[in-house]
């Protein structure tokens, strides 16, 4: 079993930076992606970004050039650095991971997700 527990969540200022982080405790595989996703109230919870094992990453294009997500193994943490942040990336931030099974369908586990909030 994974348990994460995400921080840095809060409120900044248009154009402003926040960083947060993600924390994962149990056992951890090669094989395991790691996400990060935001919603807003009512709405679809979105992938904003994803990170494999060994640093290959992906980027929603409203945040490509702005965030940059990164990982460190060896805490089993991962980061989603906002820089540039924009109202529209009010939401809350959920941290994912991704365990890929053989069956093709992979089980995912979620923190309890932290509220980012940018004022314009």
């Amino acid at each position: 079993q994974v348990q994460l527990v995400e921080s840095g969540g809060g409120l900044a200022q248009a154009g402003g930076s926040l960083r947060l982080s993600c924390a994962a405790s149990g056992t951890i595989f090669s094989i395991d992606d790691m996400a990060w996703y935001r919603q807003l109230p009512g709405k679809r919870r979105e992938l904003v970004t994803s990170i494999t094992y060994g640093g290959k990453t992906w980027y929603e294009s409203s945040v490509t050039g702005r965030f940059t997500i990164s990982r460190d193994n060896a805490k089993n943490t991962v980061y989603l650095q906002m820089n540039y942040l924009k109202p529209d990336d009010t939401a809350v931030y959920y941290c994912n991971l991704a365990r890929q099974q053989s069956s093709g369908s992979p089980i995912n586990f979620w923190g309890q997700g932290t509220q980012v909030t940018v004022s314009s």
